[in-house]
């Protein structure tokens, strides 16, 4: 009852809501479904917006002729694409629109020179990097059933997985992890169920939750401080939120093992009922969108409020 009630107290009031109905179309048709329960077609036309106005229509215009948005071939360029893409995938740019069909189109002309030019979207050899282009080859409907049986083959014993395993580690990261995690949790949800893939998704929840998202398995330790401090987008890196919002898109009954990230989360906020840019990391997009840290967020403040509804209840999003 006492978790119940502290968890009402953070739930969106009227002002927190208009305040994150004032932002990009990305966010304010996310909030109408999430935080609203607005009809579908509301939804949906607001949705549509995302493609031709605001974030995502600026980074659109920021993709090449070639397909790449990092302003080189090479491979370092096929970073920030990724980057871009993943971004795009989140602001909800609908996949069957004409837009994202001439972006995917573009991006198919890509290969990862270092890699025996294989296809963008069949990957590399990073499980962090593949885990991401399973993720938005699922959504942008070029999926690679090839890349998913390749990350299930790289999983370690400990349940999760690491770019640097097995000749330099015997452990998982969990910044490898939740990459990983997110593709294959988007590969079922999006091409195929697969008991094999629910397996190792199982797996690698276990080793998360095991360490409250962010302790020490043998310690009980905070792993890393900033874990607890929240950015957007996260690119590669992992942080407490960014591990809950994976739950959340998961489903079901929260684990009473999430019960000190949620505390995490409801620490971070700010007496406005907002939560802040906290961290701003080294990578960039083609097109800024929050960049003050330290000053309220709309994007950390829609993932906290969806984690925490989804939490208190009971696992309904």
């Amino acid at each position: 009852m006492k978790r119940s009630m502290k968890l009402d107290a953070y739930a969106p009031r009227p002002a927190h809501l208009n305040w994150l109905l004032e932002g990009d179309p990305s966010i304010r048709w996310q909030v109408m479904q999430d935080l609203c329960d607005e009809p579908g077609e509301t939804v949906a036309a607001e949705r549509a917006r995302v493609a031709r106005e605001g974030w995502g229509a600026k980074i659109l215009a920021y993709q090449s002729p070639e397909g790449h948005f990092g302003g080189k071939k090479e491979d370092h360029g096929l970073m920030v694409t990724l980057y871009t893409l993943v971004v795009l995938k989140e602001l909800g740019l609908d996949p069957e629109s004409p837009e994202a069909k001439r972006l995917t189109q573009r991006i198919e002309g890509l290969v990862f020179r270092q890699f025996g030019s294989r296809p963008f979207f069949t990957g590399e050899v990073e499980p962090c990097i593949n885990g991401r282009i399973l993720s938005v080859g699922a959504y942008f409907k070029k999926p690679s059933r090839a890349l998913a049986k390749q990350l299930l083959s790289e999983q370690l014993k400990d349940g999760g997985w690491n770019c640097e395993a097995p000749t330099h580690s015997h452990c998982s990261s969990f910044h490898t992890t939740i990459c990983v995690l997110e593709g294959l949790l988007d590969y079922e949800r999006l091409v195929r169920r697969s008991p094999a893939i629910t397996a190792a998704r199982k797996r690698a929840e276990e080793y998360l939750l095991k360490r409250r998202l962010f302790r020490s398995l043998r310690t009980g330790k905070v792993i890393e401080k900033r874990w607890q401090r929240f950015a957007y987008p996260p690119f590669w890196h992992y942080d407490v939120l960014r591990g809950l919002e994976y739950f959340r898109q998961r489903g079901g009954k929260p684990d009473a093992m999430l019960t000190q990230a949620i505390d995490t989360v409801i620490a971070r906020r700010h007496q406005n009922g907002r939560w802040p840019l906290n961290v701003l990391h080294a990578e960039r997009l083609p097109v800024p969108m929050e960049t003050k840290t330290g000053h309220a967020s709309r994007w950390n403040s829609l993932r906290a409020l969806r984690v925490l509804r989804w939490y208190a209840g009971g696992g309904k999003n």
